[in-house]
Parts: C-alpha cells; structure tokens; sequence
C-alpha cells in the first residue's frame, strides 16, 4: 500500500510538474517566459502569529486583521511556519540566500552579508524580472539584485522616515513624508505602476518596520482600543522553574522594558521631532492620557508589570494595525488594476515576538513565540481559498519558492525546499520531518540570550544551551506553552536519544562544523 502511494505521489507531482511547464513554454516579444507570477513579498519586523487573527490567537476578536487574513482565506495559511535564527538580519539574509546563517555569514546583527553568494532577488532579475525592494532592509550592505531600493536607514524611524535611495550605480539620502508602512507601501505600489506595464514581470519586497519598537503607531490609530484591558497569556507569570537559560534572560517586561520606551522619552525623540508642532500635540496628548498610571512613579512589582504589559501590548496592537491597513491597500490597488490574478502575495515576519508569553518582549529564544513566524500566501485561481498547509516549513524554503516559481534554476547551496507543492495541495512524498535551529549571539548581548541550537518535529523540541552547558526537552502536544522541562524524565530518555540524533544529523546535512 505504501509503494502504490509513493508511485502515486510520483505520477501526481510529474502531472504537476507538466501542467507548470506547459503554462511557460511560450514567450512575449520581449523574450520574457510567460505564466510566471509577479511576486509580492510583503515582510513585517517582530510581528507575531498571535498578532494576526487568521492564527485565531488571543487577540483575534479585539485586534482582528481582516486584510492580513484575507489572504488565509483566499490562499493559504501555513500553521507550522519556523525561522532558523530569530533576530534580524540573521532571518532577512536566510530570505535573501535560502541558507542557514552559517552558510550565508549573517549569523547575528553586526555582520552584513556578502553579495557574492546567490540571492533570489538577483537571479530572477537575471532571469527577467524587475526587481525592487522598499523599507526596512537591516542588513547593512547596499542592496544588490534589485532594479530598485528605498531602504531605511538602520532601524528607520516611524514618522517620516530617512530613506537609502537607488541612484544610478550608487544611492543618496532623502526624507520622504508619512507614517513608515504607509510610506514604504506607496512606494512600493509606485513601483508597480510604473512597471506592470513593461512586459516583464516583478518581484518586490515591500518591508514594513512595523510593528518593531519602540512601537509608535500612526497617529490615526492612538485611540484603537483606548481603555480596552488586553488579556494577559497564560504564562504570564511564568517562574522559569527547570530553565536556566530562560531565568537568566534580559527580556522581561516588568525589569527590562524601560518605562521611557512605553513614555516614549527621549528614546524615541527621533520619532517625535519629525512631526509638525500639531501633530507633536496629538501625539503627546494621548501618550499623556494612556501613560497617567506609569508616570506617577508609584506601581510596584505586580501593579507595574501589568501596567506596563497594557501600555505595550496596546501601541504594539495599534502599529499592527497600520501594516494590516496597507496590505488592503496593496490587494485593493492589485484587484483594481487586474493584477491580482497573477500576482503571488506573501506576508510574513523576520521572526516572532513575545506578547507577554513567559513575561517577556522581543525574540531569540527557540521557544515556540519566537521560533514560530506568521507566513500566508495568495495567489488566486492557482492556491486554493482556504488551504491550511500543516507541513514543517522553514525562512529558508522562501528564496527556492521563488525561484521555482519563477522558473529560475535553484542554486545547490540553497537549503531549503521549494513550497509549490504545499501550495497547490500536494505533499510530496519525501517532505521534513525536523527543522534544525541555531542562535549565534553570545550570553553577554543585550537581552543575555544564550548561544543554543535545536531540533523540532513538530510535537518533541530539544534544545542545546551549549554555551551555558543546558539541555532542555519539551512535548509540546503535552506542554504547549513550554514550562516543563524533562530533560531528566527517565520516560524520555529514548526519544531525547532519537533528537539528539537528528540533531547531529540535520548539523552534517546543514554543513555546521560546530557550534561557534
């Protein structure tokens, strides 16, 4: 029975493989292989699952996303989505190169990554697409592979942001007016315009800085969910009981989050000083109103960490919002101008987030807020509505997607695996069965996040600390919220035997020497 159905996932994915074929054979008088999508990529920074309510989270009736789900629902929506290294620049190079950060040098965000490996961008511009990209970028090298660029410059900044602009063979600087997502999303839709016409199809890669803090939301948005008391995770409280490297950790909302990052002192005056004297006032006026409780200076302990998980959680909430309107903006513009029938769109993040999960902000950590990123695609009349892909997949399948969907030859250094399959419903008959993650960063950085590398498969999670010299194993089917950790279970020890393992040989599969 198992070889009739190998034999039949054989036949299935060659018909597949045919019918792809058999829709690009053709070519415009320009040259240019027809029945290739346009590619929308569309990237937030730091936005978690729970944050979007197609994940149908905590937040999903008060903080709903209807345009981000929008493309659950007329596409796909990929429940198990994983990064390989949750921080910045690490998880916007693995999107770039399909490979690991040991592989393309970006192992944390001092590093800037080298052009001289392949990148999706540059090989479907070279295999005739226009290329662009615009928003946050963060990895610090001038973009190459792109017919386009208007990056922000470091982290950017909320309102009227500083943008890295192409320019010939080089770049200057300019200011360009408006709140981060709706500027970077104009941008983008310029770029379209001004293309959709040219005979070649386009790839762009519209990057939100949003929701990465200090979380500024648009002025339109402050009054979102005034007064309106946010429910806290069940792990709220957690007391990292059998985790070292998680009590050791600098990310806690009560003693690591500064109170001027929720005041928005001077920490975020680059914000604030780019608004005109009007807006400064409206801005100032609703931060006065919602931070009466934190500026008083008197909330101890329990009092003040929930106050000031309700300040967060709110602007958080309000920035997400923003990106949510302009991916209506972006379909809206797509369905008008009859692109949508043909273009790919994706929205994902560079990694998760905690949204209070185990009294914590921020990422790094392989636990399951961080590790996990939201990913959904549309692509109409090609991925059916409503698709709920359940596979393991991982930041670096991204690059090969493309490429393959473009009709563009994958480079063998690229590890990860092409998701065309998953889309159309098919699961191929060799898929993963484990994802292999790896944190590079040393103890002494700023959150004291322990360098640590893992392997899940998709219910058992092994994490090796291996800086501090900690294992922790967890069942998630059991322990979803990852409070349990039974490294010394004696029931465990046959299927902590197995990762390990499977750990040593995703490391040879992966070519990781050893841990650095």
């Amino acid at each position: 029975m198992n070889r009739f159905l190998t034999i039949f996932g054989f036949f299935i994915l060659c018909a597949f493989a045919l019918h792809g074929q058999s829709t690009v054979t053709s070519q415009n008088d320009s040259g240019t292989i027809r029945g290739r999508p346009n590619i929308l990529w569309i990237y937030a920074d730091d936005h978690a699952y729970q944050a979007i309510s197609a994940y149908n989270d905590r937040f999903a009736k008060l903080a709903p996303t209807p345009n981000i789900d929008r493309l659950a629902q007329e596409g796909a929506l990929f429940k198990n989505s994983y990064v390989s290294n949750s921080i910045c620049a690490p998880a916007r190079a693995t999107i770039l190169t399909g490979a690991h950060s040991h592989i393309n040098g970006v192992i944390d965000n001092r590093i800037p990554i080298s052009f001289d490996q392949p990148t999706f961008p540059a090989i479907l511009r070279e295999n005739g697409y226009t290329t662009a990209v615009f928003g946050k970028w963060h990895i610090k090298t001038k973009p190459e592979g792109f017919d386009d660029f208007k990056i922000h410059i470091g982290q950017g900044t909320y309102f009227n942001p500083d943008y890295r602009v192409k320019d010939g063979d080089g770049e200057k600087t300019v200011q360009l007016q408006g709140y981060s997502s709706d500027r970077t999303t104009t941008e983008a839709l310029d770029f379209i315009k001004k293309n959709k016409d040219g005979g070649k199809p386009f790839m762009v890669m519209c990057q939100f800085k949003s929701p990465h803090g200090p979380w500024s939301p648009a002025l339109r948005n402050l009054s979102f969910l005034r007064d309106v008391e946010l429910p806290e995770p069940p792990t709220f409280n957690d007391g990292y009981r059998g985790r070292k490297a998680a009590a050791a950790a600098g990310m806690t909302i009560l003693n690591t989050m500064t109170e001027d990052r929720l005041l928005k002192g001077d920490v975020t005056k680059a914000h604030y000083n780019r608004l005109t004297p009007e807006e400064e006032k409206v801005a100032r006026n609703s931060l006065g109103y919602e931070n009466r409780k934190l500026a008083k200076g008197d909330l101890r302990e329990i009092a003040l960490k929930k106050e000031k998980y309700q300040r967060y959680i709110h602007d958080y909430l309000r920035c997400v919002k923003a990106n949510d309107e302009n991916v209506g903006r972006i379909l809206a513009y797509l369905e008008e101008s009859g692109l949508a029938e043909n273009t790919l769109v994706c929205y994902s993040s560079d990694q998760g987030f905690y949204l209070g999960e185990h009294g914590w902000y921020d990422k790094r950590f392989m636990y399951n807020e961080s590790f996990s990123t939201p990913l959904l695609m549309r692509w109409p009349g090609h991925i059916e509505a409503g698709t709920v892909v359940k596979e393991l997949v991982q930041n670096i399948d991204i690059a090969p997607t493309f490429l393959s969907l473009g009709k563009a030859e994958v480079p063998a250094r690229m590890q990860g695996a092409d998701l065309t399959p998953l889309l159309y419903g098919i699961k191929p008959t060799e898929w993963r069965s484990h994802v292999y993650y790896h944190f590079y960063e040393s103890y002494d950085n700023t959150h004291k996040v322990a360098k640590h590398e893992g392997v899940f498969d998709g219910r058992y999670k092994l994490i090796h600390f291996y800086e501090i010299g900690e294992w922790e194993f967890f069942d998630c089917e059991s322990d979803p919220h990852e409070m349990q950790n039974r490294i010394s279970d004696p029931n465990s020890r046959s299927k902590i035997q197995t990762l390990k393992l499977e750990l040593t040989n995703l490391k040879k599969q992966y070519d990781v020497k050893t841990p650095l």
